[in-house]
């Protein structure tokens, strides 16, 4: 994508359009708007050894050039880390009783991630040619493609101690599809130093949706999750009032039914070559036996089974800080952590200054898929209306073949009362 507003409408036309608010949480925005209906949307993207530039050619298609190649490989690291992230709720806060609210929901998630190797990179992009001689480590990377939605249900208790807020949800999943692979400790691709023999050594274990249902209305497995949610404000020596704010969600599990795929694999592979005295020799029956499927077959022990995946569930504590009397400015400062996500430990400040009903949000960040992000949003809020528009990664958008991450976030609420 060229600029934030196309990857917006992007974003706003997949599906009925990718709906969560910022850091995939439905309580987050409670605060703001409190009996609402909202429309949010959350995307993320990044890596620390691929540029925002590299991705999106992987993402969106399009010639990836050496220098978009050779600007990444510079910043390896001897394991590295990918993730993207799509999110899409819509939601209501409705009236419960005089101290609580009730949530309902319909939300879909599409999450990628990955851990890969300095070697496992150049393989791909490259080829083995550079190896030669040589032994590409490929131990040790893997890459979790999930994808699912759900219907929520949940309450917030809104004075819990006169202020307090309390908010606890349940989601019933239908998983759509899922493909996992992992490899082991030794797993690596030896090349002859002439390049006529390869030798590839395997350890892995793969696990994959039913692949014969593969539509967007396609059920191919069940589960359950819980989002957990708690707000007090607390006396500091330091500003006018602080707010703590702890957010646990997508804490549960698919199970994946019994059409779903498991594989396994400890093998080595010699590859040296086919001879062919004439092009005629090489018929329709040669190139058929060497296909995908009879290849996997043959490397590896296939099961049809039953199984249960914990899907990525999200840790975001934030401390918030307001001066001066009139509350113009306030300081955040946070951790957020996705587990089963190859996510690294994300620590961010956002200092922020309001002019009336319009608040401006600086965002500094290290950790997650990227190393450094920086952003900014906007926030529009009303007796009526909630909006807020912004990026917690807009260097992949300012600089997309040298700049790591990217990100955009959009909510609109329309408050009950």
């Amino acid at each position: 994508m060229k600029s934030p507003v196309l990857l917006l409408v992007f974003l706003l036309l997949s599906g009925f359009g990718l709906v969560q608010a910022q850091y995939n949480s439905s309580f987050l925005n409670y605060s703001h708007t409190g009996r609402s209906i909202s429309l949010n949307s959350d995307f993320e993207a990044g890596s620390n050894g691929m540029s925002s530039g590299l991705i999106n050619k992987l993402i969106f298609g399009g010639h990836i050039s050496d220098e978009l190649k050779i600007k990444s490989s510079e910043q390896l690291r001897s394991v590295n880390n990918f993730g993207i992230n799509l999110n899409s709720d819509l939601s209501a806060f409705i009236k419960g009783g005089k101290k609580f609210d009730f949530l309902i929901g319909f939300k879909t998630q599409e999450l990628l991630n990955a851990t890969y190797s300095r070697d496992f990179f150049n393989l791909m992009f490259y080829g083995n040619d550079m190896f030669r001689g040589k032994t590409a480590n490929l131990s040790n990377c893997n890459v979790n493609a999930l994808s699912f939605q759900e219907i929520k249900f949940g309450a917030i208790i809104h004075h819990v101690d006169s202020l307090a807020k309390i908010g606890v949800s349940v989601s019933v999943l239908r998983g759509r599809q899922l493909f996992y692979i992992k490899t082991g400790d030794n797993s690596s691709l030896y090349t002859s130093a002439d390049g006529s023999e390869s030798i590839f050594t395997s350890n892995f274990s793969m696990a994959l949706s039913d692949t014969n249902n593969k539509e967007l209305t396609s059920f191919n497995g069940i589960g359950a999750s819980t989002d957990i949610y708690f707000e007090t404000p607390y006396k500091s020596k330091v500003g006018k009032r602080s707010v703590l704010t702890v957010n646990a969600n997508n804490i549960g599990f698919i199970y994946w039914l019994n059409q779903s795929v498991q594989y396994s694999a400890d093998t080595s592979l010699r590859y040296a070559g086919y001879h062919a005295s004439n092009l005629f020799e090489i018929r329709d029956s040669t190139i058929q036996r060497i296909n995908r499927d009879s290849l996997l077959r043959q490397l590896t022990e296939a099961r049809h089974e039953s199984f249960n995946v914990n899907i990525p569930t999200n840790l975001l504590i934030i401390n918030k800080i307001y001066f001066g009397a009139r509350e113009l400015f306030a300081l955040s400062t946070g951790f957020r952590y996705m587990f089963n996500a190859n996510y690294k430990p994300y620590i961010f400040i956002e200092p922020q200054y309001r002019v009336k009903n319009v608040v401006f949000t600086l965002h500094v960040s290290y950790g997650g898929y990227v190393r450094l992000n920086v952003g900014t949003a906007i926030t529009w809020n009303t007796q009526g209306f909630f909006l807020r528009l912004g990026s917690n990664s807009l260097q992949g958008f300012v600089v997309p073949k040298t700049g790591y991450g990217q990100s955009i976030f959009f909510s609109l609420a329309k408050k009950l009362k």
